[in-house]
């Protein structure tokens, strides 16, 4: 048995104090390197402080040191990113259940605001639209549970069937599948009034429970603001991004860049910026009118150093497709080069091999 080999037994008999797992069974361990009677570990952390910490390390050199006698041990420890973070929570659960060990979903995209009243669940469907209709595999994860409305936007009002591998979600008329508790609830508008836990609880068992299938986008739409269930999504979803949605005023553009900051604390990866009701066209003459002000998008976007998707604009044509649940019908050309960007942003941050784990 080489030296490597016998440094990962033995870091696989390395229990996590909480868990009662290895470390290397919840993905703590990325990288192990030995030469020159010297061994570096690296650990990654799902938080940077964890009240554990001393004790992993304590952990990892003790369970090195017999191996050789000389042998120098250096433990390196770093903070897991969004997707590894996801991983480890799910082990840490007991690994994924069977539906979601069976869906194949290359990339997962959350859209998220600061506030409410800004257009993100009809940013959500636009892009599910634009992405089916450029020929990907797509689903919508309505994790807005007190206020979801991607039902009433495609017209869906079919309930959802359970089968012995999960949950199947419903399919729209252009084939995107949808998951939404409006869709488990005797009245479209019956209140779901719960408290933080149970809210958690159903959009994760939106992730884990549900027959996904094979997608090449799944697009979550996040509630406004930065509670629980946001929280949940990032911590337990492995996200390729978060789309960002504002409207011109000062007071949207403020609450996002909040909405900004937990997304990088939680590590996630922000894909950029759309501003939403940016304007409005006229009839008569075609000029621009900005009803709630000027656009602050360029502003807010170099605030938060990402990239400026677009600008979408206030449509009667819109709302009223959304109104009778046919949005895969609107036109949406506004949103097409946004969609295009999207694609291009997360095959970017895409990690290649060279760039590890």
């Amino acid at each position: 048995m080489t030296l490597e080999e016998r440094i990962w037994d033995a870091l696989r008999r390395v229990q996590h104090p909480e868990i009662g797992r290895s470390l290397v069974e919840l993905g703590m361990v990325t990288d192990v390197t030995s030469g020159d009677g010297q061994v570096c570990v690296t650990v990654a952390l799902p938080f940077k402080e964890i009240p554990i910490k001393e004790d992993l390390l304590g952990s990892v050199r003790g369970a090195l040191r017999p191996i050789e006698p000389e042998l120098e041990v250096d433990v390196r420890l770093v903070e897991m990113d969004q997707q590894q973070r996801a991983a480890f929570m799910a082990e840490a659960e007991g690994g994924p259940r069977p539906a979601q060990a069976g869906n194949d979903i290359a990339h997962v995209v959350a859209v998220l605001s600061g506030k409410g009243g800004v257009g993100k669940s009809s940013v959500t469907a636009l892009l599910a639209v634009a992405l089916n209709r450029q020929g990907y595999r797509v689903g919508v994860l309505d994790a807005d549970i007190t206020g979801p409305s991607q039902p009433k936007m495609f017209g869906l009002r079919q309930r959802p069937i359970g089968g012995a591998g999960g949950i199947l979600p419903v399919e729209t008329d252009g084939g995107i599948k949808l998951m939404s508790i409006n869709l488990l609830l005797a009245d479209e508008d019956q209140a779901v009034i719960w408290r933080g836990p149970l809210i958690s609880g159903a959009i994760k068992q939106f992730w884990d429970e549900v027959v996904w299938g094979t997608l090449d986008y799944l697009v979550v739409d996040l509630p406004p603001g930065t509670s629980d269930a946001s929280l949940t999504v990032m911590q337990s979803i492995p996200l390729s991004g978060v789309v960002l949605v504002t409207s011109p005023q000062d007071l949207a553009g403020m609450v996002v860049r909040k909405a900004a900051r937990m997304a990088e604390q939680m590590k996630a990866p922000i894909l950029g910026l759309v501003e939403n009701m940016s304007y409005a066209t006229c009839p008569d003459c075609g000029a621009r009118l900005e009803v709630f002000g000027p656009s602050q998008a360029d502003y807010t976007a170099t605030e938060l150093g990402v990239p400026l998707l677009g600008r979408l604009p206030l449509d009667p044509e819109l709302s009223h497709h959304c109104d009778v649940g046919q949005i895969e019908a609107y036109g949406g050309e506004a949103f097409e080069p946004i969609a295009v960007q999207l694609v291009e942003r997360v095959a970017a941050d895409e990690p290649t091999e060279e760039d590890g784990v």
